[in-house]
């Protein structure tokens, strides 16, 4: 009888690894403990030291963690590590109006009492969750962590892939994926072109402290120039992202820190109180970068390497995360059935899986934007009744909270209940 195992074990046992995972910031080790629990091997090699990764300093970046991305962390052991310091998001608010002028009287109100599961998300800082997936992987044999290491060429062949690494140093497995960002090495090297565009606006990110509690609240205040989202943290604190154009919001960054908290609080408002910065403050130019294919021969691509967006829906490491449990099941899926899991048409799946969703959430953002970010008085009056309407609207208001909470579509196994 014809048995591919003994085939299949030789060919493993060329490598250095089942997987080269290029890139250590979120999806990449997220990545890493997920392939662990299909039994395979895999290393991540990261550019930045070890020192830099594990740096449990305060500095503001928070994530809105979508409620099916909080199910894969659960799976992959990491929630456990950090639920003490995330915070559930009980509501969002979104309202549409200008600076210092309050918002418009038609707004959506999403409760998390609408769906059974319970909270939409958590918000949860970066410092916790970085630190939480790198214990991890130092306690799962079948992961091999490279700090410190940048990756400057790779092959690809029949019977497997290698990256060479700056100190010389080449890597080989049967996989290479890249998550490695939107300036992605990884898919350059493989001749992936992206698509996309620039917005014109900068993201001023930082944390607030306040002086009223937030109970739970998310707020999303959308003005002319872009909106500004203010997302809760543990105690009197809350994590702002704050869309402005390129102009301003460089005008913004260099003001002190007095001064900025100045040009915030009427965009803020007082519901919460006197507001002052906790934490240092970041900007980050806003754009839309897709690459036109998710995968190349024995290659997959990942998070922002794979699709960049505007933070607008705060889905950006949630998609990533999808991508994660998708590819992962993937894999999965062929190793059981004997397959090739880097053949082209295994990938394929992946790619099939998460491409249409992910260009209609980018989409989704982009359009959403441009209706927003602008003062046009008809565009004004629509969707402001818009807002009102869906908000009159149970079913579809619960929808919507289910969409926010990443439970629609096709989830994979790892993100269900």
């Amino acid at each position: 009888m014809d048995n591919p195992a003994p085939e299949n074990i030789l060919r493993i046992m060329e490598h250095d690894s089942d997987i080269l995972i290029v890139g250590g910031g979120l999806n990449g080790p997220a990545l890493a403990l997920a392939l662990a629990r299909a039994g395979l091997r895999s290393t991540v090699i990261d550019a930045l030291g070890e020192p830099l990764r594990k740096d449990a300093a305060f500095d503001g970046r928070a994530y809105a963690l979508a409620l099916a991305s909080v199910r894969l962390l659960d799976n992959l052991g990491v929630w456990q590590r950090v639920a003490d310091h995330a915070q559930p998001m009980l509501e969002i608010k979104v309202s549409d109006g200008h600076a210092g002028q309050g918002p418009a009287p038609f707004f959506l109100h999403f409760d998390h009492a609408e769906i059974e599961e319970g909270p939409m998300g958590h918000m949860l800082e970066d410092r916790f969750l970085r630190r939480a997936l790198l214990e991890a992987m130092a306690e799962t044999p079948l992961i091999t962590q490279m700090s410190g290491e940048r990756v400057i060429a790779q092959e690809v062949g029949t019977k497997g892939a290698s990256v060479t690494l700056a100190s010389g140093q080449t890597m080989t497995a049967r996989l290479i994926v890249g998550s490695d960002g939107r300036g992605s090495g990884t898919a350059r090297r493989a001749g992936i072109r992206r698509t996309g565009w620039g917005y014109g606006q900068t993201a001023l990110v930082a944390a607030i402290a306040h002086e009223l509690p937030h109970h739970g609240i998310a707020h999303q205040f959308f003005m002319p120039h872009g909106p500004l989202a203010i997302l809760p943290l543990p105690g009197n604190q809350s994590s702002i992202v704050w869309s402005e154009t390129d102009e301003t919001a460089a005008r913004f960054a260099a003001l002190s820190d007095a001064d900025f908290i100045e040009v915030l609080r009427p965009r803020f408002g007082d519901f919460l109180g006197q507001i002052t910065l906790a934490g240092k403050r970041f900007t980050y130019p806003l754009s839309l970068s897709v690459a036109n294919q998710f995968v190349a021969e024995r290659l997959a691509l990942i998070g922002d390497a794979a699709h960049g967006m505007h933070p607008i829906a705060g889905q950006g490491l949630n998609a990533g995360l999808r991508d994660v449990a998708a590819l992962a099941q993937v894999l999965d899926e062929a190793t059981h059935r004997g397959e090739d899991f880097a053949a082209s048409d295994v990938l394929a799946r992946y790619q099939q899986w998460r491409r249409f969703d992910t260009a209609t959430l980018a989409m989704a953002t982009d359009l959403t934007n441009r209706l927003f970010s602008n003062d046009n008085p008809l565009l004004r009056v629509a969707r402001d009744l818009g807002m009102g309407a869906i908000d009159a609207m149970p079913g579809l208001r619960r929808g919507f909270i289910r969409e926010a909470a990443g439970l629609s579509g096709d989830l994979p196994e790892l993100m269900r209940g």
